[in-house]
């Protein structure tokens, strides 16, 4: 089968001109020496990025593996030019109309520096992505996105906060069909049942309950380049105690910087499998990565700065029986400053054991600092480099 992308080339070829585009970034005023992670790497040295967005898509690594779904043939390119929302009936040109009402994939980006005021929580469709580089894209002072029973879903460059509950209502959902919803608690981003889900370079602070939530069996998910800073209850993976499903949820948790001013759940996990892996702590309140019902995290080469009063301890375990003794918490040449430690517990575990698609290399935990300098949104030129 010959996949074509939306331009009508094919899709080996525009996967060989991101790796091109890497392999020649210096000569676009980027050095690619520079001490940039493996994910910005493969598309921040491309001065055209306007022009060739879809690059994106090849780019993610871990649990979500390569984004290529999102692209090929058939892509519709839709561009959000006015911020107001109307849950029920919206209206061309918003958010809301972009991931209802355009069926199969999308790729939605900005017109100008907006902020949204959502009324309902926006239902993300499968095979969306929500494009925010080039412009100040704030989702903020209302409700905020929701993805239910989705899969292959790119969230990139948007600033969610002040995300607050909503009461039970109908909403506009995929394809357009109404839903009903129940009472939503304030999460900036909330994935249920949902897999193969990409959150990369967003800025996610000061919501009415938690900044990301993976539950009710999502999985293949990389959170990857974001700012957490600001919050109490910061990620959530793994719905409740009860909830055995989550058993096989898969998260990979890669280059983003915690804090300033996050309290706990950098991850908190329940049942299932967390990689932790090259990113900042810049301190915590109560713990910096806990868990229940017998989770398996592997922490790798992370920097964690305790914070000068306070818990030095790095994790937490909610266990009635053996205080978690047998489960696998790892920690793997990370790097502990301020007095911080890792309680590790059980015989080692398996690593993530990724795909050929899904691995990336590890940095030293000493290099974290500068994999990290550029989380959260980027502010992209409008001429050049991003």
């Amino acid at each position: 089968m010959n996949i074509m992308s939306s331009g009508g080339v094919p899709l080996a070829f525009t996967l060989l001109l991101a790796l091109l585009y890497v392999s020649v970034g210096s000569k676009t005023g980027m050095n690619m020496n520079m001490n940039m992670n493996v994910i910005d790497k493969c598309w921040r040295g491309n001065s055209n990025w306007r022009r060739n967005r879809q690059q994106l898509a090849t780019c993610s690594v871990g649990f979500a593996g390569k984004m290529t779904n999102n692209i090929g043939k058939g892509v519709r390119q839709y561009t959000v030019t006015n911020p107001s929302d109307n849950p029920l009936n919206p209206k061309p040109g918003t958010l809301r109309y972009g991931v209802t009402n355009i069926r199969g994939k999308v790729w939605i980006t900005f017109q100008k520096d907006m902020q949204i005021k959502l009324h309902k929580p926006l239902i993300v469709s499968s095979y969306t992505t929500i494009d925010g580089r080039g412009a100040d894209v704030h989702i903020a002072g209302g409700a905020c996105f929701l993805l239910h029973k989705v899969t292959n879903v790119i969230i990139h460059g948007l600033r969610f906060h002040h995300c607050q509950s909503q009461a039970p209502g109908p909403v506009m959902g995929p394809g357009s069909k109404m839903m009903q919803l129940g009472q939503q608690d304030g999460d900036a981003i909330s994935l249920v049942g949902s897999s193969k889900v990409w959150i990369d370079h967003n800025t996610l602070y000061e919501c009415q309950d938690g900044l990301l939530d993976v539950t009710r069996g999502s999985t293949e998910v990389t959170v990857s380049n974001n700012w957490f800073r600001n919050h109490d209850k910061v990620m959530l993976l793994g719905h409740d105690d009860g909830f055995v499903q989550d058993k096989k949820m898969k998260v990979t948790v890669v280059f983003n910087h915690f804090g300033p001013k996050c309290n706990q759940r950098m991850p908190r996990v329940r049942h299932g499998y967390a990689h932790v892996a090259n990113n900042v702590y810049q301190g915590w309140g109560q713990y910096a990565i806990g868990g229940s019902m017998n989770p398996s995290i592997r922490s790798e080469a992370n920097l964690f700065i305790a914070p000068k009063s306070g818990s030095k301890k790095v994790t937490w375990r909610q266990d009635d029986i053996g205080n978690g003794e047998s489960w696998n918490w790892q920690s793997v040449k990370d790097v502990f400053m301020n007095g911080a430690y890792f309680r590790q517990t059980g015989n080692g575990g398996a690593g993530p054991q990724y795909n050929r698609q899904q691995s990336f290399p590890i940095a030293g935990a000493t290099a974290v600092r500068s994999l990290t300098r550029s989380s959260g949104a980027l502010r992209c030129s409008s001429t050049s480099i991003c």
